[in-house]
């Protein structure tokens, strides 16, 4: 195998997994990294490097060693998310990695209505200020999230309005990570590029499209953001979290996932996946809403 080394984290997830894997398929050289190696894919020509937690510093540095390129898949939502993602960035400059294409958010900003899309604006601003070359690449929505939110009861609830969402796909993503992974020149230095679907829909529309791949009524009951809070406070899961998942739907109803970006035909060479065609393509996403199931 010949050709600079890639370091791909979130290799046992389902975004960097796609991508080591393409990048395996090439030959060219990758080293998988996550926190449980067992967990890592067996991929021809690929290496697994030790447990490397994005927060130690030291496992994070002994795994990247000789690597070239960084493809950093955002950590798990934590509060302490961007700290994580800073030791890792600071542990990449440190051992001379030239380049790092970071798995963002669209409209990552400080002040974003997403909360997480906080952190990633701030992970961003800190690779930014390091001494090497990066890509941001701003994931809308996942498509595979909008079925799975939808309960056994057939109701998708939130509190996201009448606005639209450009919801992706990881196939896509995926595709337009190695297209930018594999290209050597400077063309994607210090660019972020929105990766979308082929087209904004609302919530209600989504509600529609699994009806119909279902053959049973799903419905788009919108909340208000009180209601959004009680209906969720029975998960037991902590404020912050609970908050996460709240603004995801507010940031839908504001606006700030609407726009449909051009860049995964463009760097892939083929047609953002549509919801329909998702759903065509994994009817295991939405099984839990088939009648009786």
């Amino acid at each position: 195998m010949t050709g600079p080394l890639t370091a791909v984290t979130g290799a046992s997830g389902a975004v960097g997994g796609r991508v080591a894997e393409r990048l395996a398929r090439t030959g060219v050289p990758v080293r998988l990294l996550g926190r449980d190696p067992a967990r890592l894919p067996d991929l021809p020509g690929a290496d697994r490097a030790p447990a490397a937690p994005y927060g130690d510093a030291e496992a994070m540095r002994r795994a990247l060693e000789g690597a070239h390129t960084l493809f950093l898949v955002s950590a798990h939502e934590s509060p302490d998310r961007v700290r994580e993602h800073i030791t890792a960035v600071d542990a990449a400059v440190a051992v001379g990695v030239e380049r790092i294409v970071y798995v963002s958010f669209q409209g990552a900003a400080p002040d974003a209505t997403f909360t997480f899309a906080r952190d990633h604006w701030h992970t961003e601003a800190h690779i930014r200020t390091a001494d090497l070359r990066h890509t941001f690449l701003r994931d809308n929505w996942y498509l595979a999230g909008l079925p799975a939110m939808a309960g056994a009861d057939g109701v998708l609830r939130g509190p996201g309005g009448d606005g639209r969402v450009a919801a992706v796909a990881h196939e896509d993503i995926a595709d337009a990570a190695a297209a930018v992974l594999l290209d050597e020149s400077t063309a994607h230095d210090g660019r972020g590029y929105d990766l979308t679907g082929p087209e904004a829909f609302t919530l209600a529309e989504a509600a529609e499209e699994l009806s119909r791949v279902t053959g049973r009524s799903i419905r788009y009951v919108p909340e208000t953001v009180e209601e959004a809070y009680a209906s969720r406070a029975g998960y037991g899961a902590p404020e912050w979290e609970v908050a996460g998942w709240v603004t995801s739907y507010e940031a839908i109803a504001a606006g700030e996932l609407a726009t449909v970006s051009d860049a995964v035909p463009t760097l892939t060479g083929h047609p953002a996946m549509s919801f329909a065609e998702y759903l065509a393509a994994n009817p295991d996403s939405y099984r839990h809403l088939l009648p009786g199931v």
